[in-house]
């Protein structure tokens, strides 16, 4: 699985012509899951004005559902979808709370604040993006081993899982793409002299710079 999504979970808010909208963001994995998310907003903010809600789910964005919970339609959950589908996120739900603060925003200053709420979230909290890694088990020699560190600092890998026997077992994990790549680099620098086996996958979680 590899997808973009929210770096954690979080609120962010702001106060707009005196109402005050709180952006409530949470990494969700199932619909319900998301609607369990929703229903805990609602009930923690029952006093609010609205508590409108979008979410994404599926390493493919399959599933999108928004609710504008009584504001006027296409004003305030549609737009806080878009913030994510521009950021390309899934398998993450935002609930943005409104408190009325008695001045009307017009349909283009609800959009604006909806949006805005949310892709202050976004921008305060981070995204990541999860990858697939395959592992690789090595096997060298002492004198092999004094020479490593250099392979790794020329790849920006990171050894890990290092046991020193007659032998030196250690494990790298590079990004699958990059697998066969790494391999024939390790072997030609080994001069072939080296034994490698192929590990499961594991998933990492890479920082994503918003520029």
């Amino acid at each position: 699985m590899e997808f973009r999504t929210i770096k954690e979970d979080g609120q962010v808010q702001e106060e707009i012509k005196k109402s005050r909208f709180i952006c409530h963001v949470k990494r969700i994995y199932s619909e319900e899951e998301a609607r369990d998310f929703i229903t805990t907003i609602k009930k923690e903010h029952y006093k609010a004005t609205h508590n409108c809600s979008a979410f994404i789910v599926g390493e493919r964005s399959e599933i999108k559902r928004t609710s504008d919970d009584g504001e006027p339609s296409g004003t305030a959950a549609v737009p806080m979808l878009g913030v994510l589908e521009n950021h390309n996120l899934t398998n993450v739900c935002v609930v943005v709370t409104r408190y009325f603060g008695g001045i009307k925003l017009g349909a283009g200053g609800l959009i604006r604040a909806y949006a805005g709420s949310v892709a202050l979230a976004v921008k305060e909290i981070g995204i990541i993006e999860i990858k697939e890694q395959a592992g690789i088990a090595i096997q060298m020699s002492y004198a092999q081993y004094q020479e490593y560190g250099n392979f790794l600092r020329d790849h920006h890998l990171m050894e890990l899982d290092t046991n020193f026997t007659d032998q030196v077992d250690t494990m790298i994990y590079v990004d699958k793409e990059e697998k066969e790549n790494i391999k024939a680099a390790l072997v030609e620098f080994f001069n072939g002299k080296v034994t490698l086996t192929d590990q499961g996958l594991r998933e990492v979680e890479v920082p994503v710079n918003l520029l």
